[in-house]
Formats: C-alpha cells, sequence, structure tokens
C-alpha cells in the first residue's frame, strides 16, 4: 500500500512541475511567412566578427533569397552576394515556430532531415505580411536578420 501512494505522489509531483512553454507549431504564423523572402539586413554591435550558421560572414547573408514551405516546413536558403569574398551556398532547410516564438531550423543541404542531427534556435519577431526577424542570441554578440517578402 505505501509503495501505490509513494507511486501517485511521485506521479503528481511529476505532473505538476511539466513546464508551461508551448512545445506546438504556430501553424497560422507558419503560414504567414510562406513564400520566397530576401534578407536585407544583418544587425550585431561593432567590433564583434559573427559567422552566421557556420556558412560564412554575417554580412554575406545581406541579400541572400529564402524560401519557406509551410505545409511541410521545408525550404531553400540562396546566398548571392558576391561582395567581401562571400562564398556562394545553397541549401535546403527544414524549419517550424512554435507557439512562443521559437523559430527551428536545419539546414540540410542533400541529406534527409532525420540525418541532420544540428540546427539552430533563433527568435522570430516583428512578424508581419510583409517583413519579419530572426533573432539569435547564442553567440555572444545579438544577431538579428531583417527579411522583406519578394513580391511578385
Amino acid at each position: 500500500m505505501k509503495k501505490v501512494l509513494a507511486i501517485g505522489i511521485l506521479s503528481l509531483v511529476m505532473f505538476s512541475c511539466k513546464t508551461s512553454t508551448s512545445t506546438k507549431n504556430d501553424v497560422p504564423t507558419q503560414i504567414k511567412l510562406k513564400g520566397e523572402w530576401t534578407l536585407v539586413d544583418v544587425k550585431y554591435p561593432s567590433g564583434y566578427k559573427v559567422t552566421s550558421f557556420h556558412v560564412a560572414d554575417a554580412k554575406c547573408f545581406e541579400g541572400s533569397q529564402w524560401k519557406f514551405v509551410s505545409n511541410n516546413n521545408s525550404g531553400t536558403v540562396t546566398l548571392n552576394n558576391s561582395s567581401n569574398n562571400c562564398p556562394s551556398f545553397n541549401s535546403r532547410i527544414i524549419w517550424n515556430i512554435k507557439q512562443d516564438g521559437a523559430f527551428n531550423l536545419k539546414f540540410i543541404g542533400d541529406d534527409k532531415a532525420k540525418h541532420v542531427t544540428t540546427g539552430y534556435n533563433l527568435t522570430a519577431s516583428n512578424i508581419t505580411d510583409s517583413t519579419f526577424e530572426l533573432i539569435d542570441n547564442s553567440t555572444e554578440a545579438t544577431v538579428v536578420y531583417s527579411f522583406v517578402k519578394n513580391t511578385k
């Protein structure tokens, strides 16, 4: 009887300690990001050298083209900034936005998403029909990526 009571109390404590952070996707926001976007500006404090997504200098991402497909959370990223010795880069991506604003991103290239074990956690902010920002707080300096939706 004591074991049953102890297990019951332990179960109650475990379930009551559940965090309140949302792990569900924010589908309406994901649909809002559907389409093709241009990363128009990358901001971070002066004096820092920032390499974005282990690909290139952060400023190389200015002018890059991003495509977000909301029904399967896939897309592409293409760097096309030929100034400042920026490399050519093109990759498939997997992404999602959680209800708490967390933006998860994986560059998968030619691999299957399940085989890519690393990704990036950013924060989606200031989302409108034509603009949004991704904020990266994972480095010494906060990096803000500003996007504008491409018009056809």
